[in-house]
C-alpha cells in the first residue's frame, strides 16, 4: 500500500509521481499533485462503482458507513441530502428505511414522480398516513404519504458517497506527519492508479515522451481494478436465464 508521501525512502505517491515526470515540488508544486491525486481517487470510485454489484463499495478511510439518519418531521413529504454527517457529497441513494409512530423500520421502495406515481405523491391534498414509496428529485427525497408523527433519526438511507481526499499544505514542509501517512482508500493492490494517473495527466499537460506509456499503463490498470471488483462477489451464486425467443 502507498502512503501519500515518504520522502525519506522516496516510496509515497508524491514522490513516484515526481521520478515518473522528472519534477520536484517547484515544477508541479505540492498543491497541484493533490488535486490531481484526488482526482485520480475520484476517477478510481468511479470505476469500483460501475461494477460492484451488492458488494457495496465505501472509501476505507471513512471512520463511519455509508448509511445516514435523519428526523422525521410530522408534516414533511421531502428530505434533502446533499452530504453525509461528516461532509461527505453523497453521490447515489440505494435504499430508504422509515420507522413508523412506534420505532419500528421498514422498507419503502422508490418509484418516479414524472411516472406513474402514488396519486397521494402529486394531487396536492398532502395525505397522511404510513409511507409505502419514495421518489428520488434533485438532492432530496419524497414520500408518497406524510408522516404525521416526529421521529428522531426515523429515516435511514443507505448511500454511495465521494472518497475521503488528501490534503496537504501549500509546499511540502508544511505537510503533517497525518497526511503524508494517508493511503487510498481502495484495493492496496492498485493504489499506484493514484501515480499513473496524475504522471499521465501532467506528462499530457507538458507534452512529455513517455505520455503514451503512462496512458497505456493507466488503462491497463483500469481494466484491473474493474476486473477485481466485479468478482469480489464470491459468495453470491451467479446463474445464467435462458430467453426464449418467437423465431421459428
Amino acid at each position: 500500500m502507498l502512503k501519500f508521501s515518504d520522502s525519506s525512502l522516496k516510496s509515497g505517491i508524491v514522490e513516484m509521481i515526481d521520478a515518473n515526470c522528472g519534477t520536484n515540488s517547484v515544477n508541479y508544486p505540492i498543491t497541484e499533485k493533490t488535486r490531481d491525486i484526488n482526482l485520480a481517487l475520484d476517477r478510481a470510485f468511479a470505476l469500483i462503482f460501475q461494477v460492484g454489484g451488492t458488494w457495496q463499495f465505501d472509501d476505507s478511510s471513512h471512520t463511519d458507513y455509508p448509511i445516514i439518519t435523519t428526523d422525521i418531521v410530522s408534516g414533511q413529504r421531502d428530505y434533502s441530502f446533499t452530504t453525509d454527517e461528516t461532509g461527505n457529497l453523497i453521490l447515489d441513494i440505494y435504499k430508504v428505511m422509515v420507522a413508523d409512530s412506534n420505532g419500528i423500520f421498514f422498507e419503502v421502495f422508490p418509484t418516479d414522480q414524472q411516472g406513474n406515481v402514488p396519486l397521494s405523491m402529486t394531487d396536492g391534498q398532502n395525505t397522511t398516513g404510513s409511507v409505502q414509496t419514495y421518489d428520488k428529485t434533485g438532492n432530496g427525497i419524497f414520500l408518497d404519504l406524510i408522516p404525521n408523527y416526529n421521529r428522531t433519526g426515523g429515516l435511514k438511507i443507505w448511500i454511495s458517497r465521494t472518497g475521503s481526499y488528501f490534503t496537504c499544505g501549500t509546499t511540502m514542509d508544511a505537510m503533517t506527519s497525518a497526511q503524508a501517512l494517508k493511503k487510498p482508500g481502495f484495493a492496496g493492490l492498485f493504489h499506484e492508479y493514484c501515480v499513473l494517473r496524475p504522471s499521465f495527466q501532467y506528462a499530457y499537460r507538458k507534452d512529455k515522451k513517455n505520455v503514451n506509456i503512462l496512458k497505456s499503463e493507466m488503462l491497463e490498470m483500469e481494466n484491473e481494478i474493474q476486473n477485481y471488483y466485479k468478482s469480489r462477489e464470491r459468495d453470491v451464486v451467479k446463474t445464467l436465464i435462458s430467453r426464449s425467443n418467437n423465431y421459428k
